[in-house]
């Protein structure tokens, strides 16, 4: 759970420690602890029924809705702010600081039908989005459901605050988040985003990214008489060539650099076979852990889009092509420091329930609350998944209820912290 190199912490000896052993000998938590094992039926069900409703990124609203009417029916005030964010909060919290929960709405892939969401015999649940945001979003409805059973908690310094987000996935550009830092910032203690399955990991170094749409735009024409017209997807075809085959030359020999990538995600052009089309457009995604080498990267990807535009014109006898670049998103990076009170809850849970975790950097909503200097994680919700972003995206509850447990844990440690 530590970096390679940081000496082991004693967390038997620390305050947090003793705090969680004070926790669990308070009825009320042990009690809600347990709801997540009695009630996991529930939960499944919840899960089941949310993913079946679509919500690819911008159209979350549907979603949005049904999730609202369940955390209203479970006793939380409800708000839905301009950014389409659902927000839940327990009655009478006040101006007190809070602690955020947050789980993105959105997904790549949309369920076309509710029966492209379904129960495989091995006890699995498969479909787009059931892994990735489905466990982070049901994982919010189990927090809410066990604290309306029998409050953990009374009166805690801090109020909980539950977020189900939008504009987390593909071109989103983290605007929920974006919006919620920015509207509540001033309060937010901590942000802990649930996004996807397991317990093995805790992202505490935000992974920067930027987003290019390139464009060439030519007259078009027919793909015989109308042979040698400047061919807007030749052209970028050449670009995305001379990029790929640029990038690793931004390395110096045998120096050390840091991990980056880019995918080339969406291509488009043409109308027929026999037509020279009139545009051509790609969208690339740009990632680095460091900034400095997005920038590099996007720099080599103008000259790429140029260098290809000149190259085409060059041999086209008739009719030349033009090139656009555009920025359409941008994600910060960030880092928690490695002694934050944070990290130093969530490790002292993990200890106290045997999880064994690692720090990691990746690419989530608590990129935005990171970069502004909050303390913010993204982990797990628990169970089992894989394929996410994909049609073959599958999810299994087997050990939800242990990271139900710790999410909670470190819910509650966090609202009692000064």
């Amino acid at each position: 759970m530590r970096r390679q190199g940081t000496p082991a912490v004693d967390c038997s000896l620390s305050p947090v420690a003793q705090s969680i052993s004070e926790l669990l000998h308070a009825p009320a938590v042990a009690g809600c602890l347990d709801w997540f094992r009695r009630e996991r039926n529930w939960i499944n069900l919840q899960h089941l029924a949310l993913c079946r409703i679509p919500a690819p990124t911008f159209f979350e609203e549907q979603r949005a809705v049904w999730m609202a009417d369940r955390f209203h029916d479970l006793g939380w005030e409800v708000t839905t702010d301009r950014a389409g964010n659902v927000v839940a909060t327990l009655p009478d919290s006040g101006g007190a600081p809070v602690v955020a929960v947050t789980a993105h709405l959105d997904t790549v892939l949309a369920p076309r039908t509710p029966e492209d969401i379904k129960i495989l015999e091995d006890g699995r649940m498969a479909g787009p989005g059931v892994a990735d945001n489905g466990a982070g979003l049901a994982g919010l409805l189990a927090i809410a459901a066990a604290w309306s059973a029998g409050p953990p908690l009374e009166d805690p310094p801090a109020a909980p605050m539950l977020v189900a987000n939008v504009g987390e996935e593909g071109e989103g550009n983290l605007s929920g988040m974006r919006y919620l830092c920015r509207h509540a910032g001033d309060k937010l203690r901590a942000v802990l985003v649930l996004d996807g399955p397991g317990t093995e990991h805790i992202t505490s170094r935000a992974l920067a990214s930027r987003r290019f749409e390139l464009t060439v735009t030519g007259p078009g024409g027919h793909s015989w008489r109308d042979a040698g017209t400047g061919h807007p997807i030749h052209a970028l075809s050449r670009a995305v060539t001379w990029f790929d085959a640029q990038v690793p030359l931004l390395d110096q020999a045998g120096a050390a650099n840091p991990r980056s990538s880019f995918s080339f995600g969406i291509f488009e052009g043409g109308s027929s076979i026999n037509s020279i089309p009139t545009g051509a457009l790609a969208k690339i995604d740009l990632r680095s852990e460091s900034p400095e080498r997005i920038d590099k990267m996007a720099a080599l990807l103008t000259q790429a889009l140029e260098r290809a535009v000149e190259t085409e014109n060059a041999r086209a006898t008739a009719g030349r092509v033009a090139g656009r670049i555009k920025e359409i998103g941008s994600r910060p990076s960030g880092e928690l420091a490695d002694d934050a009170p944070l990290l130093e809850t969530l490790r002292a849970v993990d200890a106290h329930l045997g999880i064994r975790s690692r720090l990691d950097c990746s690419s989530t909503d608590a990129n935005i609350p990171l970069s502004l200097g909050l303390q913010a994680v993204a982990i797990g919700a628990g169970g089992q998944g894989g394929g996410a972003h994909t049609a073959a995206e599958w999810y299994l509850p087997e050990g939800r209820d242990l990271g139900l447990r710790r999410v909670l844990l470190a819910l509650c440690l966090l609202l009692t912290q000064e």
